[in-house]
């Protein structure tokens, strides 16, 4: 089964809404992406939805910048309103000094990028006519750091960064998330 081209674009929907709502700290966009019942696990990071987001807030919250790039998504629809997807991505994160949680990230005393490249294996499900996570598995295929220069953007113009609130323009092309 192949699933409609409405189907796909949906799925599509969620999993760069997910990776909107990460990079821009819109946690609350969560419950619009996940099922009630979803389960999660990435590594360290587990559980149900709920108690993901707690786990993943701690660890992207001290990062200066986060920046997750999608790449190729397969999909193998099943009869019953059920999917199967595998989606690339690259999450690039901006790590300071004095990081708080040196399992995940090691404080290396100053800046740096921690590059991870991984996929999503997601189990979606349609309920009540809309397409939602119902179980991720986030798999580490490598990752690396790096030293970076730059990363410091406050000399650049106003309005020319984005932000990590409701000011970032990207708002309203997010609104039917946000609740």
């Amino acid at each position: 089964m192949t699933g409609t081209l409405d189907d796909r674009a949906a799925i599509q929907d969620i999993i760069a809404a997910y990776a909107h709502a990460i990079d821009r700290r819109r946690w609350g966009m969560m419950a619009h992406l996940f099922h009630e019942d979803a389960q999660f696990g990435f590594g360290d990071v587990a559980g149900d939805w709920r108690g993901f987001v707690e786990q993943a807030r701690a660890i992207i919250d001290p990062c200066l910048a986060t920046q997750h790039q999608l790449g190729q998504i397969l999909y193998n629809f099943e009869d019953g309103g059920v999917c199967h997807t595998e989606t690339y991505m690259t999450a690039m994160h901006t790590i300071p000094a004095g990081y708080p949680i040196p399992d995940v990230f090691p404080d290396k005393g100053s800046i740096y990028s921690a590059i991870i490249a991984g996929r999503y294996i997601d189990r979606f499900e349609k309920r009540d006519g809309h397409w939602r996570i119902a179980h991720r598995t986030g798999v580490y295929d490598w990752r690396e750091f790096r030293v970076v220069e730059g990363v410091d953007l406050s000399d650049l113009p106003g309005g020319s960064c984005g932000a990590h609130d409701e000011s970032d323009p990207s708002t309203p092309v997010v609104a039917r998330f946000l609740g």
